[in-house]
């Protein structure tokens, strides 16, 4: 079976039709444990899985763009992806004219770990009852307000009402998410600075964190507000890599676990049946 999934996905990859690429999301999947990963690259316009690497090195990077050459690579004008070096800096060094916008799905993964980084030390700082009461509230955290059930709702609003550090973690939290509903960066900028300057002086050292990490990408994030693109759609086609990964138990070569994902998810043509 694997023999004949490896010969269904070279053809296709063979005799798949290419349109410009002109908006491409970079993400990684999860190869294994141990940070083993695959880097994917997708047509965000087209809703199309256009490569797959090994790793996500410099490496796997130049490998990317000897693939791609110049010609294709010089029509491509915005690139989604998330804050990892290696991916800005071979957008700087081979896609110079392209828009470099960070995910928002990434962005607010980073916003979350400083929220659940306050959470644990607060945590560790309660005795009592207080301690007993603040057991197991982790996603009344991170959850967004509208999907809290009704006894969820009631039960951060009594802990909202104690003095500490992880309820100004939390307002912290949901100021930063009003930044998404811009669609303006004359607006949004003044709005994100403002904000900074709350968390630079929130005197919690994981936002403080988080300041600094927003303020060195602060023009990929403000470029969310005027084009609005994200990599949720590569997000999806991760959640299919992982359910291909489970359904089959693991591979054990790269070659097929990447055979077996063009052949799920690569909406390849079929060799015609003579």
């Amino acid at each position: 079976m694997a023999t004949a999934v490896r010969r269904a996905v070279e053809w296709g990859l063979q005799h798949r039709r290419w349109k410009p690429l002109h908006v491409i999301g970079i993400d990684e999947v999860s190869r294994r444990k141990g940070h083993r990963y695959l880097t994917l690259v997708y047509d965000l316009a087209r809703g199309r899985l256009v490569w797959i690497g090994e790793n996500r090195d410099a490496a796997t990077m130049q490998q990317f763009f000897a693939w791609l050459g110049w010609r294709r690579a010089r029509a491509i004008q915005i690139v989604c992806c998330d804050m990892w070096a290696v991916y800005l800096e071979a957008i700087r060094t081979h896609l110079p004219q392209a828009v470099v916008i960070f995910d928002r799905f990434h962005v607010v993964q980073h916003l979350n770990r400083a929220v659940d980084d306050v959470r644990r030390d607060t945590w560790r700082q309660l005795r009592g009852a207080d301690k007993v009461a603040f057991k197991r509230t982790r996603w009344l955290w991170l959850k967004n307000p509208w999907n809290l059930r009704p006894e969820e709702r009631r039960r951060l609003s009594a802990l909202c009402r104690t003095n500490q550090p992880i309820v100004r973690a939390y307002y912290l939290k949901e100021a930063f998410q009003h930044f998404w509903d811009y669609r303006s960066p004359g607006w949004a900028q003044p709005y994100l600075r403002q904000w900074l300057w709350w968390a630079s002086h929130s005197r919690l050292e994981p936002f403080q964190r988080f300041a600094r990490l927003i303020r060195e990408h602060v023009d990929g994030v403000l470029a969310w507000t005027r084009l609005w693109i994200s990599n949720s759609a590569l997000e999806g086609m991760n959640n299919k890599v992982k359910v291909i990964s489970h359904r089959a138990y693991g591979f054990r070569t790269t070659a097929t676990y990447i055979a077996a994902i063009w052949h799920g998810c690569g909406d390849l043509p079929l060799e015609p049946v003579t």
